[in-house]
């Protein structure tokens, strides 16, 4: 496991299937100023999918994503 990008909250969906885990990034980061660094770990492999088409749809940016055992992490800067 890694600590590749530096981040401002972190957030374990792990375990929950789509689209919880999206959901779940979206309330986070409405809670954040902009510029801030959401950081989500998720084990649904469709979230690869929905965080990349999330990102470009609203306008944040993804900063870096993994793809370790399964183990799905992606790092969210807020606009």
């Amino acid at each position: 496991m890694t600590d590749a990008v530096a981040h401002d909250v972190e957030l374990d969906a792990s375990g929950l299937n789509c689209p919880l885990p999206l959901l779940k990034a979206k309330m986070e980061l409405n809670k954040l100023q902009s510029g801030a660094v959401l950081k989500v770990i998720a084990t649904d492999a469709g979230s690869q999918r929905d965080f990349r088409t999330f990102a470009r749809l609203a306008g944040h940016t993804l900063l870096r994503e993994e793809d370790e055992a399964g183990v799905y992490r992606y790092w969210l800067k807020k606009t």
